[in-house]
């Protein structure tokens, strides 16, 4: 594809629907994932992507609006995981192994009932660029206004609860309360990136940033601000491959950050190999 067919594909609707909401999840996907990584839960965005999986298959099967059924699916899955690693004294891995494995032999029951491997189904899993509608971009935006609000406003708080749990509740914040709400903002996230990135693959999108920024960053606001950048600029990075190359949109995003986390790994190897 040449430069000006590139561009003059930039105009078609549905690909700047596409930029939006895929801009906006990255966003907020990246925020949450430096708390996610920090605290070693980053695989709840695997775990709740297996529950959208199951919910949407299900949904797909009787004929019922996927968004009004995942939602609030994947929002008690996230309530429930939390519960269950804190009040069963478990580890959140063990909890998100669960969900994660019981979610996808529902999600596979529910494949094998309704009428197979359809274009449904594949959505679900792989995403589609042709997914996106105005409702999403309008959906997105509120997300992404909703996790820029919460960093802002309770910075300091989610600052001491990232770090230190107990130094939080000595000075008496409602620790479980921020829990629930980045658990919430999670499981939301997850839902809407499902419909463009695939249940397969939007837990990447959680990860690879937090992890490459964490290499580079000094503090907690800067790894949240290279985060956030880096996830914006690997999503537009696969964006661009994706239109350019006609390759799925989800695997290219996820490719582009695996390339900049190896990137961010590089000099280290140099470093190593010339000592």
């Amino acid at each position: 594809m040449t430069l000006e067919g590139f561009l003059d594909f930039l105009t078609y609707p549905f690909v700047l629907r596409a930029l939006a909401v895929g801009a906006m999840i990255s966003l907020c996907a990246s925020m949450l994932g430096v708390i996610l990584v920090l605290k070693r839960y980053s695989l709840i965005g695997h775990g709740l992507s297996e529950v959208g999986f199951a919910s949407l298959s299900v949904a797909a099967a009787l004929g019922l609006p996927p968004l009004l059924i995942a939602t609030p699916v994947v929002l008690l899955a996230s309530f429930a995981i939390l519960f269950i690693s804190q009040r069963w004294r478990v580890g959140g891995d063990i909890a998100i192994a669960v969900a994660s494995s019981s979610a996808l032999a529902l999600g596979v029951l529910a494949t094998a009932m309704g009428p197979g491997m359809n274009t449904d189904v594949y959505g679900i899993l792989f995403g589609s660029l042709l997914a996106t509608t105005g409702e999403d971009v309008v959906i997105s935006a509120g997300l992404a206004f909703l996790v820029l609000a919460a960093f802002l406003l309770f910075y300091n708080r989610l600052f001491l609860i990232t770090y230190s749990e107990d130094y939080a509740r000595s000075l008496g914040l409602n620790v479980p309360l921020y829990h629930l709400l980045i658990s919430a903002l999670t499981a939301l996230t997850v839902v809407l990136g499902m419909r463009m990135m695939g249940s397969l693959l939007i837990s990447s999108l959680i990860i690879l940033p937090a992890v490459t920024a964490r290499r580079m960053a000094r503090g907690f606001r800067s790894l949240v601000i290279l985060s956030a950048g880096l996830s914006l600029l690997c999503f537009f990075v696969g964006m661009a491959l994706s239109l350019i190359w006609d390759y799925p949109t989800g695997a290219s995003v996820v490719l582009a950050n695996v390339g900049a986390l190896l990137l961010t790994r590089l000099p280290a190897c140099l470093r190593g190999r010339a000592h």
